[in-house]
């Protein structure tokens, strides 16, 4: 699924939605960071295939200055629209090196 995003994204079709939009403002962070964090090194570190109305997955990625950046993305493979669904940055007291969920 992250080809498809990245190549989204690449192509300019993305669809921004709303409660992530006010994440990323209530987080400081862009749009262009947060694509950049996925065409650079992104990966899949849990993938959600039940969700509707498309499966997604959670992408770890670096921003320019190599902060982590978590974002929830999903794919449209009728239209090839990626959907940014969420955004923010990992606290590391709930990460192991950002990728694996620490457990409570």
């Amino acid at each position: 699924m992250i080809n498809n995003i990245i190549t989204a994204i690449n192509s300019n079709q993305v669809i921004v939605r709303r409660h992530a939009r006010e994440r990323a403002e209530e987080r400081n962070l862009f749009i262009d960071e947060i694509n950049f964090s996925v065409t650079q090194g992104g990966e899949i570190i849990e993938d959600y295939p039940s969700d509707t109305p498309y499966p997604s997955c959670l992408i770890h990625g670096l921003n320019g200055k190599g902060d982590p950046i978590h974002s929830v993305w999903a794919y449209n493979k009728d239209t090839g629209f990626a959907v940014l669904i969420t955004v923010y940055c990992p606290d590391p007291n709930k990460w192991i090196n950002w990728r694996i969920r620490k457990k409570d």
